[in-house]
């Protein structure tokens, strides 16, 4: 009986090849939403890529303007102080302003859509503290 219980759990599978990034892993709906194969081949409108990709677009535009301006060292500094703030973080689960980001862009004195219309209480983003820490930490 022994060398059969053995052969049936070598040839089953161990554990840690079933995590949450393995194999049988299901689509996560709370996360990321239902899926659909259309939004994933088209953008819904053609200036949609546009905007998706407008801040990056911007700080192109402003980089290589600020290059030409004062030379290589600017936008290298400023770029440096961009990776530096965007790693100062608040735990997931904590409203973060990002006001050091805003400052750097020049965004602080612009009141936008976000700064209305993005009240963290009314946020659908809502989770249970310890389960998004282990999410992010990839406990889980």
């Amino acid at each position: 009986n022994s060398r059969g219980t053995a052969s049936l759990l070598k040839d089953s599978i161990s554990f840690t090849d079933v995590s949450a990034s393995g194999l049988f892993e299901g689509h996560d709906l709370l996360r990321r939403g239902f899926t659909s194969v259309k939004n994933a081949l088209l953008p819904s409108h053609p200036l949609e890529l546009t905007e998706k990709n407008f801040q990056l677009n911007q700080d192109k535009t402003n980089f290589a303007m600020l290059r030409n301006i004062q030379g290589i060292h600017a936008p290298l500094k400023l770029q440096m102080e961009f990776r530096a703030v965007k790693q100062v973080q608040r735990l997931p689960f904590l409203h973060s302003s990002n006001m050091a980001v805003d400052i750097l862009r020049g965004n602080d004195e612009c009141i936008g859509f976000e700064d209305i219309l993005n009240d963290p209480s009314q946020s659908e983003v809502m989770g249970e503290p310890h389960m998004m820490m282990e999410h992010k930490l990839g406990l889980l």
